[in-house]
């Protein structure tokens, strides 16, 4: 339970104790009696905002600091405040504010300040019960709810370590993993330099993906230049059959930092959902950086009508919440498809 509903659980408490307690004064009132029904009115309200000002001085103050371990010393004194904090909170309502804004006091004159201590006394162990109860509730809820946090943190502690223990179990090695392509590629090289190519991309490619920056960032050109080898790939695999065009317009790439891997999806998806094999409808990917702190990325691609993977391949809602984490209110996405092109446009601001 929250702070700003306890508030209004207590507002709304007070307001219905308040209401019916008038309430009934009014319904029950008679016209015989010697003070007129306002001036009723006028001290029930004053004595029940006196009541309300003890309930908060044990609530806040004597409950919450007196029953600390040690503490046994300010409950006693928070306590024997009681009389003087209801006491005099009804004092200074119904016989100093009272008698000056409309005439009258709740005691006679010549009252005792023994008198009327006692008098008071009397009305004290209700609230200071109720006070207490109300601490006790609410603290009971505040374990519960730091208990609830605690397992969830237990969960997310042994999901965060289920997490890393997998990810120890299928880490590959960088560094024998482009010795192992380094190997290929040279071994290869005698037998096809085609083949041997393609070694020596996918090895650019392994490294770059593994590679890590401590803020996630990596240089534009080192992104262009892992799209340039996605596609050289491809196109080796495709041969003849791969009609991509991929152009660069506005400012010079360099010096531009991006997230790292933030372009690929997109090309990525044109070629697993598009046609790659017509030359009259290419797949086109056009970079654009219209100032040297602004790029937007183009990809249009024909629909591959007779599509049978059913996988989807970096979903766009993983992307656009991707570029909500790391572009956060500077980037747009524009996704547009009419049935035989889809059309991504991306925009932001580096």
């Amino acid at each position: 339970m929250n702070r700003r509903r306890i508030i209004l659980y207590q507002v709304l408490g007070w307001a219905l104790i308040v209401g019916y307690d008038l309430s009934f004064i009014m319904l029950t009132s008679s016209p015989k009696q010697k003070l007129s029904l306002e001036k009723l009115l006028l001290l029930q309200f004053t004595f029940l905002l006196s009541t309300i000002t003890l309930f908060y001085y044990c609530y806040l103050f004597v409950f919450p600091r007196g029953l600390r371990p040690g503490r046994w010393l300010v409950l006693v004194l928070g306590l024997l405040g009681t009389p003087l904090v209801f006491a005099g909170s009804r004092y200074l309502l119904q016989e100093v504010l009272l008698p000056f804004f409309f005439g009258f006091h709740n005691y006679y004159p010549g009252t005792t300040v023994l008198y009327y201590l006692q008098d008071n006394a009397y009305f004290l162990p209700p609230t200071i019960v109720l006070a207490g109860a109300a601490v006790a509730i609410r603290d009971a809820f505040l374990r519960e709810k730091e208990r609830e946090n605690q397992l969830q943190l237990q969960v997310l502690e042994q999901a965060r370590t289920q997490a890393e223990l997998a990810f120890l179990r299928t880490q590959i090695n960088p560094h024998f993993l482009y010795n192992t392509l380094n190997y290929l590629y040279a071994t290869a090289y005698e037998v096809s330099e085609g083949l041997a190519e393609a070694i020596l991309r996918l090895s650019d490619l392994m490294r770059y993906m593994l590679h890590d920056s401590p803020d996630g960032q990596v240089d534009l050109a080192r992104e262009v230049e892992y799209v340039e080898n996605y596609l050289a790939i491809h196109r080796l695999r495709f041969e003849e059959k791969f009609f991509v065009e991929f152009v660069q317009t506005g400012q010079p790439v360099g010096g531009q930092r991006v997230a790292s891997l933030l372009l690929i999806p997109f090309v990525e998806n044109a070629l697993k959902h598009g046609l790659v094999s017509q030359a009259a409808h290419p797949v086109r990917i056009r970079l654009h950086l219209p100032a040297p702190d602004r790029l937007e990325f183009t990809v249009e691609n024909r629909i591959n009508q007779h599509q049978k993977d059913a996988t989807t391949g970096v979903g766009l809602p993983n992307i656009r919440r991707r570029l909500a984490l790391l572009y956060p209110g500077c980037h747009t996405l524009a996704v547009h498809s009419d049935g035989l092109t889809y059309r991504t446009h991306l925009a932001l601001s580096l």
